[in-house]
């Protein structure tokens, strides 16, 4: 089998894969629709991932490609009706993915309410006069309301550091019934609701047209003045421009954002925004988890080269 692989991967999933199939890695470059067209037409399979232009142009015709072995968990970047109606399986890679994403928001949660990039822009600029009982006064996040968007594995995982590891009470925003939690957490049915009732609001839904938008002006209004947004999700489930807004108006009290809506295009208003803590797109950025998922997505695809049911199937 001929294996695309459209990113670099570690060195010890580059290892596992080359020694596993004919793979070709691509640049760190993401591919367009028309490549992503043609490579359906040249390989057997494809490693693709964020970024890669998988549009239903790309299932069209002759394909050679029958399976893409997404590389991360999200994979809104695929046509997936598209890739089901032209006879190509989908995968993904769940699970190993948690950890780090969860990792990442309570970074964020911390930096933005400890004003934590605020301090080392002014720091780096050559302007920190000294120890100030005034200067940059942030809050806690020991004690504090954390409502999460979103309470699938990452959510949970988001749920268990901010409440065993900060004392945080947990209330949660589901579009299903959630069960089985293994800290205490509140369901609140309507967003608006759960949003005005936390200090800090993390979106951890999935990305897709169904969560496209989702917070808007009102869900930002809602969220108040004295409250932090952060997003380690997809950027689009944003409003870009109402967040913009909120934070020059005030409307919230600042946001942290891992992903952005138009990547890596960050907007100018966003990186001059002092209450804007942003990272660009580290969620899952260790070597462990990296590695993981290639050989998460490396799994799928030997089960598909021996005829079995990939353990990470979508469609």
């Amino acid at each position: 089998m001929r294996l695309l692989v459209t990113r670099p991967m570690t060195a010890r999933a580059t290892a596992a894969i080359g020694g596993r199939f004919d793979a070709t890695f691509r640049d760190n470059t993401p591919l367009t629709a028309d490549e992503a067209a043609q490579a359906m037409r040249d390989f057997d399979a494809i490693m693709p991932t964020l970024g890669d232009a998988f549009t239903a142009k790309a299932f069209q015709g002759d394909l050679r490609c029958r399976i893409l072995a997404n590389f991360g968990a999200g994979y809104n970047h695929i046509d997936v009706a598209a890739a089901q109606a032209g006879g190509v399986t989908v995968t993904n890679t769940p699970d190993v993915v948690t950890d780090a994403t969860a990792d990442i928001a309570l970074t964020l949660m911390l930096m933005t309410l400890r004003r934590a990039s605020e301090g080392e822009r002014l720091l780096r600029a050559g302007q920190w006069t000294g120890w100030n009982p005034t200067q940059l006064l942030g809050h806690e996040m020991t004690g504090r309301i954390v409502g999460i968007v979103g309470m699938g594995r990452i959510g949970k995982a988001i749920a268990r550091r901010c409440h065993l590891g900060f004392g945080m009470d947990v209330v949660f925003f589901n579009r299903s019934a959630v069960s089985a939690l293994d800290v205490p957490a509140r369901q609140i049915a309507d967003l608006h609701r759960m949003l005005w009732a936390c200090d800090v609001a993390v979106i951890a839904v999935p990305g897709g047209p169904g969560t496209r938008g989702m917070i808007g002006a009102a869900e930002l209004r809602a969220l108040g003045p004295r409250s932090v947004l952060v997003n380690i999700a997809r950027g689009d489930v944003v409003d870009e421009d109402a967040l913009i807004d909120a934070l020059q108006a005030g409307t919230i009290a600042g946001a942290g954002l891992d992903v952005y809506a138009r990547e890596p295009e960050v907007p100018q208003a966003l990186l001059d925004a002092p209450n804007a803590t942003l990272l660009p797109h580290l969620g899952t950025a260790t070597d462990e988890t990296r590695t993981l998922m290639g050989l998460r997505a490396l799994k799928n695809l030997v089960a598909h080269a021996e005829g079995q049911t990939p353990p990470d199937m979508i469609v």
